[in-house]
């Protein structure tokens, strides 16, 4: 499997660029992501997202649908995607450091 440097220590993720071990994650691996993504910085609105992703993840062991990520972020699907231009599977879930989403984000 490929590694990512974050900083000088390597953090291991799937061919899609999904972070394999969410253990590893950290503030800096969601950065090195979201410059991969094409996000400058990462702001409070992303971290609403970010953490609201995580937080359900670590409960259910899924991501949540993406009905349930609006409504509980109070963000909607238009939103979601000027936050994240790779939509919220692909983006969100890939900067929260949750494994790439096998259902419907």
């Amino acid at each position: 499997m490929p590694n990512m440097d974050v900083n000088g220590t390597p953090v291991e993720v799937d061919e899609d660029g999904f972070i394999l071990h969410p253990e590893q994650w950290n503030e800096e691996v969601a950065n090195a992501f979201a410059r991969e993504e094409g996000i400058s910085e990462i702001t409070e609105e992303h971290w609403k997202v970010i953490n609201y992703l995580r937080d359900y993840y670590y409960q259910f062991e899924v991501a949540p649908m993406i009905r349930k990520l609006c409504k509980e972020t109070g963000f909607n699907l238009k939103k979601i995607y000027a936050l994240f231009p790779s939509g919220p599977a692909k983006g969100a879930c890939k900067l929260a450091g949750l494994p790439k989403p096998t259902g419907c984000v």
